[in-house]
This record gives structure tokens, sequence and C-alpha cells, in this order.
């Protein structure tokens, strides 16, 4: 970047009428050199869609609760409000508490209007199509079936099973659901780890039966980026191989490897039509692809316009329903994510409060601004603070900030272990 000499020539600025500036968008090009955008643009042009898994496959985690419907009620509504496409509502084959949940959270989308679409989860098998058919019947509105099987060798080994039993199952499969008028997503279980020659047969036979997705899994967390694009480009030619127009392809991730967004971003980048994730990461094992994370940093790419603001009640109404703790340290969400106390860190954003800029002061020292997802930077006090910590903490508080009651908590912050808390420093401003 080169150097400018007047502040007011670096993007547009105006004042928004409480004292705060509002920036123009090419703001951003002049005060951040972005290493990360590659011959200029992000090269994808068709938008992505997102399944939530968070209230099925979510709810297979060994640690979480399921929540009451009420809490599934609120969770979808903020997906919906959220602009995810579709979310997972359950497995009905599962038993009768499956079906009631399923058949109300349904429901509520019809009664409610909602934006957002069902889908269920079934395994091969009559009854659990037959399930998930009974229950589009009767509440009226399509529910996509997510028929899922085991692809790999090591499966095939384990379970026994030829692939020609594999292939009969995905024709029965794919017919009965043809045959109930319900879409359906053809799904591999273990596909990042299963054979060339098995994927082609098992695919193409799912969508010549009548498939209209094509579900690609990384089951237990096997893939890298690098994997994630081959396998794609794989199953890109294969259905393509079959003739068969509008048939898309989706992306299931996991986090065994800690690479669930890395990997999500790759099966973007490879173009699959829709991404699946669950909140805060919730899932067996390690758990699924984060869908809040992955929404961050899809829309800090540029990938998607979605109005993110409301997702820390997302993450926060499936933490509190789910009884999943959100770590102090967890991007974006975590409590520690925008509280600084350090110094130099503190100095910086403190500065471009005082200039009234908004904008500035969630990215001088934050490669996430917080205001656009519904958050905000926080300046506290501790041993690694510097005296316009303290002042800034006083003013923020109304609190008038007298030398000797700066040199009051400033003595007391340097002999801290720790930050102090507000109650201490409010306790030491009394």
């Amino acid at each position: 970047m080169t150097g400018r000499s007047n502040m007011k020539k670096w993007g547009s600025v105006s004042d928004s009428g409480d004292g705060f500036i509002d920036q123009g968008e090419d703001r951003i090009h002049d005060l951040i050199h972005d290493w990360n955008v590659m011959d200029g643009e992000n090269k994808r042009t068709t938008p992505v869609e997102f399944d939530d898994e968070t209230l099925r496959d979510g709810l297979q985690s060994p640690s979480v609760v399921d929540p009451p419907i009420e809490k599934k009620f609120e969770i979808l509504r903020l997906m919906d409000k959220l602009g995810i496409h579709t979310a997972n509502v359950g497995l009905p084959g599962a038993g009768p508490r499956a079906v009631e949940d399923v058949t109300r959270l349904c429901q509520l989308i019809v009664d409610e209007k909602l934006a957002i679409t069902p889908n269920c989860a079934a395994r091969t098998h009559e009854n659990d199509i037959r399930a998930v058919a009974e229950i589009s019947q009767k509440v009226g509105i399509p529910i996509e079936c997510c028929t899922f099987i085991g692809s790999s060798p090591i499966r095939q080994y384990t379970e026994d099973w030829t692939l020609e039993r594999m292939l009969e199952h995905t024709r029965f499969a794919s017919d009965f659901c043809r045959q109930e008028n319900i879409p359906q997503m053809y799904v591999t279980e273990d596909t990042t780890r299963a054979t060339p020659e098995t994927l082609r047969a098992l695919y193409t036979t799912a969508i010549e039966h009548g498939a209209i997705r094509a579900c690609v899994c990384d089951t237990v967390g096997h893939a890298t980026p690098h994997g994630v694009h081959s396998l794609i480009r794989f199953i890109r030619e294969v259905v393509n191989e079959t003739g068969v127009e509008g048939v898309k392809i989706d992306w299931h991730g996991h986090r065994d490897r800690d690479l669930d967004v890395a990997n999500s971003i790759a099966a973007y980048e490879a173009g699959v039509d829709r991404i699946h994730a669950a909140a805060l990461g919730i899932g067996e094992r390690c758990g699924n692809t984060s869908m809040d994370l992955l929404l961050v940093n899809l829309k800090l790419i540029g990938a998607i316009e979605n109005d993110l603001t409301l997702l820390p009640d997302y993450v926060g109404a499936v933490s509190e329903g789910c009884h999943v703790p959100i770590p102090r340290n967890y991007p974006v969400f975590g409590s520690d994510a925008f509280e600084t106390a350090t110094g130099v860190h503190a100095a910086a954003v403190i500065k471009a409060f005082r200039k009234k800029d908004n904008w500035l002061a969630n990215r001088v020292y934050s490669g996430v601004p917080a205001d656009e997802f519904g958050l905000a930077q926080k300046i506290s006090v501790g041993p690694m603070s510097g005296k316009s910590n303290v002042i800034f903490w006083l003013e923020q508080n109304q609190i008038s900030p007298t030398e000797e009651l700066v040199t009051k908590i400033f003595d007391r912050a340097k002999k801290a272990d720790r930050l102090l808390s507000d109650e201490e420093l409010n306790e030491m401003a009394r």
C-alpha cells in the first residue's frame, strides 16, 4: 500500500449522525492488503447452499443433551433467519420420539412459513424411507430423504458387504424414494477413503434411479484440502458421465483432524453446491464442520452476503439447549475473541475509537470484524495494560478518570497475575 498524506483520501467516509464514521466499500482496499485474494478476485460465481446438521448429526455427540422441542423450534427459527437453506431435522426411522420431533419441526416450517426446508436421514431400508414419506404426506411439504450407505473398503470388509449387495440397496432406496415422490440425496459414508470404482458404481446407480443429489462424506475426518479438491473433481466427472441434468453435489465434513472448515472451503472452491455443518461443530467424536465458523469465513472471503449478526444468538441457543460450553478462546464467539488488555494492542483499538471510527476499531487488531457478527471489541485492564486502558475503561463506564484513580488502578493491575474483573474495577472506583 502506498502512503497517503491525508486520511480523508482513504476511502469514502461520512458522519453517520451519531458521531461515528460510516465507511465506503473501497476503504478496505486502501487500508488492508489482502494476500488471501488470488488473481484479484474469488473465481467462483455460482452461489453455495447450506444444510444444517445440528438437530440430527450434531446430536450424535456423546456429550450433548438432546434439547426439548421448544429449544429446537428456537434453533430452527434462527437457522432460517441466518439464511441457511435446509436443516436435517432427524432420523424418523429411529423410533417414536424421533418421528414426533421431526413431525413437529416440519409442521413449524409450514405454520410459520419459514424459508428453510427440511431433510431427514434414512438408511437404505424401506422402514426408514417410509417414515420420511409419511411425515411428508402428513405435513404437506416435500422432505428431502438423505439415504446413506457405507462405501469404503474398510467398511465393506468389516460388514462383509459385497459391491453387488451395496448396489442392490442403492437401487431399492432410490426407486422407493421415487415411488413415494420424495426427493432423494444419496449419501456415501466414508467417501474420502473409498475406491474410484466403487464410488462410480454407487453414485451412477443412485442417479440413474432418481437421486437428485450426490453427497460426499468425510465421515471420519480423514480428508485434507488437497484431497477434497481431487475427490470433488472426480465426483463431478461421475455425475456428468450419467448424462442426467441438474444433479447437485454436497459436501459433509468432520473435524477429527481439525480440518473441517478448511476442507469445507476447499469443497466450496471445488464447486460443490451445498455444504453440511452443525453449530459449534457438535457431532460424533470430535464433531462436524462448524456451521458458525464456516459462515464467518465464507462471509469474509466474499462468498456469501448473509446478514450474520444473529450468529451469537444461534451459537448461544445451541450451547444452552445442548449443554455445550463455549471455550473462552473459541474463534469469534468465545468470550476472549474480541477482548484485549495488552498495552500495544489495546492502544491501537482505543486510538480508532478516539477517531469515532468503528470500522477501524473492529479491524486494526482483528482479522475478524466483530461488528459484522453482532459483537464488539472490549478493552480490559491487566498486568500488560497501559494507562490508556485504564482511562478508556473508566470513560466507557461513565467514571471520571482522575489522575489519582488511574494511578491506583494501574498500580493494582501491574501487581496482578490476571485481568481485573469489571467488579474489581468498579469497587476501586467506588
